[in-house]
């Protein structure tokens, strides 16, 4: 029997395939498939095929897709490889029959002979583990966010065999063939670096400088006009070496040598002459060629041949040295406007000889925290592409997902990374602690910056931190951080008047907020000075070039739900302020809902117990938890007692939950209550700790609850 998720999914026997055509259960073999010969557990199970609210009947129905599962492999007399085990199910199936561990097996086979220098062994590796796939992987098949993951997973180690195949390619001399394959993969991938870099050697070995240099010319522009960036070191010292003097005709690029060969017969004896080998940071020499990194020159004994014209020998520096730093920081926003002081302050502590961590024995952390959608993510990569020259090892990236329901593993982002530090997959432990000290000990004694985007909490990160004081830490949190006693932790607040008029000017037209400054500075308050709604409606500002700031600035102010205008294709604010609000236990949800009627003003915790009817202490915890979590800020400016105050924004969100708490019920057609309908949170029941809610608010606001009782 044959297995196979390296495109559409199919069980082969006797060469039929037996794959059940139903959605639900191929996801459940899906992914006991992917989890060979290890137990899934039942809940796992459940939250693949359910992701946001499972039915009632779940257990039963997983059952049921379970035995109809065993059925099927008992008819081939193969029942025995579905076992349940306590709390779920385990599939047992030889390596040799999945062809997931077939391309893993290949792929680190031939890594290893790329790193012996054996590229003539790691290309036929490479060649047979991409010959196993048939397309996308589990391209027939809904995937839920496990095997979303693990598609994922699969579809950047197929790309980077594919980029290790073609590096073998050119070190076996084959550049002239792979130029057609790498102009498809740069069209493919416009601003994707390292491909660029392969075609531009591919040109340049085939005697094409003038065309190598056009396309680093391209890529640099494209870069600065959509990402505002300059192309990486590696790419510019290759631009370098491509303007340099040399022949018309460059000579054929040997092959790779392996460790520690034979000394040729003919080689005169003697000590080895070395290639010499340029001081780090220093300049490349004038030649045909980059020169050698150590260990990497002619074999000991042995004299390179010299070229007429050049210092170095002719031998181009391997890809894997040329462009193997990881490089995983996402792209920069565009049209970037202010934050100055903020961006300084966290410069000053990742990298100031004093800053937290200048005890020399452990990383330097700084976290950004703030309100939904305040742009932490985007400070975040801003400041690190601002590092990248400090941290010359690499810089690594994770989104942690710490606001969705299923906040991301910190085992699979740690394999991630040691994938990223060309770790083989056969080395990466399986438990987090394992992981974590393996982690540490790579980054050991290199300059790396890690950012960590939307981490739910510390406990989350406790084995992502690199050990060595040359690195630095950078997290993004919806929530305050304060058990990272170490860390610099920065709170975002809205900008100031200015910066937020200027991210209405960069996106809408300068000219048309001078022409309308009143209807402008309008509309920047309604807002709250929130960054994300700015954008929103600088956005739909720019698609209407003919709509005037003054009517938007009437519309929005007479708007009964503000959000709504806050939302530009897969831009939303509410969704921001959902997942935060989802976080809460019900009781928080509650009183948050209940604090919108205080006014934008400034208000004590005993305002909010009177409120609430509860005592001041039992207040005062809440209001800390959303103050936490941002939906609350403080405010302790006016005087000694600590005071809170909603942000524009927020209130109105905090309202729109309040109003459809006090909304009458609907009945379904079997008499049932049914929830009022929101446009980007879906169906919200109620039960009873709702009553109080609406009995509170009734009193406060002089409503009457007109709630059907079910």
């Amino acid at each position: 029997m044959e297995f196979r998720l390296l495109g559409p999914v199919e069980i082969l026997w006797q060469g039929r395939n037996i794959m059940p055509t139903a959605p639900k259960p191929r996801q459940v073999i899906s992914l006991l498939m992917l989890r060979h010969n290890t137990v899934v557990q039942a809940s796992e199970l459940i939250d693949e095929l359910w992701p946001e609210r499972p039915p009632p009947s779940a257990v039963t129905t997983l059952q049921t897709y379970i035995y109809k599962f065993r059925k099927l492999l008992l008819k081939q007399g193969l029942g025995n490889l579905l076992q349940t085990q306590p709390g779920g199910y385990s599939l047992t199936v030889p390596a040799s029959s999945l062809d997931v561990s077939r391309f893993e097996e290949q792929a680190e086979e031939g890594q290893e002979l790329l790193q012996q220098g054996d590229c003539a062994g790691a290309l036929a590796s490479f060649e047979r583990a991409l010959a196993l796939w048939r397309g996308p992987a589990l391209a027939d098949v809904e995937t839920g966010g496990r095997l979303f993951s693990y598609v994922t997973r699969l579809e950047e180690l197929r790309f980077r065999i594919l980029e290790l195949r073609i590096e073998a390619d050119l070190e076996t001399g084959r550049h002239r063939e792979l130029i057609s394959e790498l102009k498809s993969l740069v069209l493919a991938h416009p601003l994707h670096e390292h491909l660029h870099g392969l075609l531009m050697l591919a040109l340049h070995r085939s005697g094409r400088r003038h065309e190598a240099l056009e396309v680093y010319q391209s890529l640099r522009q494209k870069m600065i006009d959509e990402l505002g960036l300059e192309p990486g070191k590696e790419l510019a010292r290759l631009q370098h070496t491509l303007l340099s003097d040399s022949p018309a005709e460059l000579p054929e690029p040997p092959r790779r040598p392996r460790l520690g060969p034979a000394p040729s017969s003919a080689a005169p004896p003697g000590p080895a002459a070395a290639a010499p080998v340029p001081a780090a940071g220093a300049p490349s020499p004038p030649g045909p060629a980059v020169s050698l990194p150590p260990g990497s020159g002619p074999p000991a004994g042995r004299q390179a041949p010299p070229v007429p014209g050049s210092v170095l020998p002719p031998v181009p520096v391997p890809v894997r040295e040329l462009l193997g730093t990881p490089a995983q920081l996402p792209a920069g926003l565009a049209g970037w406007v202010g934050r100055h002081d903020v961006l300084k302050e966290l410069e000053s502590a990742l990298c100031e000889p004093d800053g937290p961590g200048a005890d020399g024995t452990a990383a330097r952390i700084s976290v950004v925290t703030g309100a939904p959608g305040i742009g932490k993510s985007t400070v975040a990569v801003r400041l690190a592409h601002m590092l990248r020259p400090r941290f010359t090892d690499g810089q690594l990236y994770a989104d942690l997902r710490g606001s969705s329901p299923e906040p991301s593993d910190p085992t699979g982002v740690l394999r991630g990374f040691l994938r990223a530090l060309e770790v083989p997959a056969s080395r990466i432990p399986e438990s987090v602690e394992e992981c974590g000290a393996l982690f540490r000990s790579h980054t050991s004694g290199r300059r790396m910056l890690v950012l960590l985007d939307d981490v739910a909490s510390s406990a989350q990160i406790r084995h992502l931190l690199p050990a060595d004081p040359r690195c630095a830490l950078l997290i993004t949190s919806r929530r305050r951080m304060t058990a990272l006693v170490e860390a610099e932790c920065i709170e975002l607040c809205p900008p100031p008047p200015e910066e937020a008029l200027e991210i209405l000017a960069v996106l809408a037209g300068r000219r048309r907020v001078e022409r309308e400054p009143e209807a402008a500075h309008r509309i920047v308050e309604l807002l709250g000075r929130h960054p994300l709604a700015l954008r929103c409606v600088g956005g739909r500002l720019a698609a209407g070039p003919h709509l005037s700031l003054t009517a938007l600035a009437d519309r929005l102010g007479a708007a009964p739900r503000i959000l709504d205008a806050a939302r530009l294709g897969e831009l939303d604010v509410r969704s921001r302020f959902d997942a935060s609000y989802a976080g809460l236990t019900h009781a928080e949800q509650g009183v948050f809902r209940l604090l919108s009627m205080m006014g934008e003003a400034p208000f004590s915790a005993a305002q909010a117990a009177e409120l609430l009817s509860r005592p001041v202490p039992e207040a005062e915890a809440v209001l800390e938890v959303l103050a936490d979590n941002h939906l609350l800020a403080t405010d302790r400016c006016s005087d000694s007692v600590g005071r809170y105050v909603f942000d524009r924004l927020t209130r109105a969100y905090a309202k729109e939950r309040l109003e459809e708490t006090l909304a009458p019920q609907q009945v379904d057609e079997e008499g049932g209550p049914v929830g009022p309908r929101r446009r980007s949170a879906g169906v919200e029941t109620f039960s009873t700790g709702d009553r109080q809610t609406r009995r509170h608010a009734s009193a406060a606001t002089g409503r009457t609850d007109t709630t059907r009782r079910g």
